[in-house]
């Protein structure tokens, strides 16, 4: 089983490409290498293939990114299921988790994001709980962006860590974890990590 996520930039056509091309590349690019494991497409939009394991917190990792900007958003479909065949570009890969992938997409009004498997009852509460962290994600200022964004790009450092990296007081990183709902969405990701044992 894997996991397929695809997106697009919100407000991509707004200020200049090389406001988020670039650091939408070097986060797909800590996943895995292009074009076998991600693509940017159709100017603003891009796939990457992981591990179930991994989608969530790959998604909140490239929104934390984008999101640096505050012009800008994502929106990301999380598909899983089968690959029932890899090519040498992942735009070119099929399966099942390629396909619930882009019909979650394809169903991504309002929402910026989702999940897909092949067992509905599954992605139910999920999405429900997507929803709820989005009340919050949604609205990270450039600041929380990317306080969270640190973060997740060095789990194993501390908040006074992550205040030096930044130039920011611990009290400061703090507050903008706090103000990001950071617990919670982790909270959430482990939840989810658990869940998709079930699968």
């Amino acid at each position: 089983m894997v996991a397929v996520l695809t997106g697009d930039i919100i407000n991509s056509r707004e200020g200049n490409v090389s406001q988020w091309l670039d650091i939408l590349k070097g986060t797909l690019n800590k996943y895995g290498q292009t074009p076998q494991q991600w693509e940017v497409f159709r100017g603003d939009s891009f796939q990457l293939v992981t591990t179930p394991k991994q989608a969530l917190l790959a998604a909140l990792h490239i929104k934390a990114a984008i999101k640096q900007n505050e012009s800008y958003d994502v929106r990301i479909a999380i598909g899983l299921g089968e690959e029932t065949h890899n090519a040498k570009k992942v735009a070119e890969s099929n399966g099942t988790a390629y396909i619930n992938s882009g019909e979650a997409f394809e169903a991504l009004k309002k929402q910026t994001l989702a999940i897909k498997s092949d067992l509905p009852e599954w992605d139910q509460p999920l999405n429900i709980m997507f929803h709820l962290a989005l009340l919050t994600a949604n609205n990270w200022s450039s600041t929380v962006a990317k306080v969270i964004l640190t973060v997740l790009e060095h789990p194993t450092k501390n908040q006074k860590d992550i205040a030096k990296l930044l130039g920011k007081s611990q009290s400061n990183i703090s507050e903008a974890l706090k103000r990001g709902g950071y617990e919670e969405v982790m909270q959430l990701n482990n939840y989810y990590q658990n869940q998709i044992i079930k699968l």
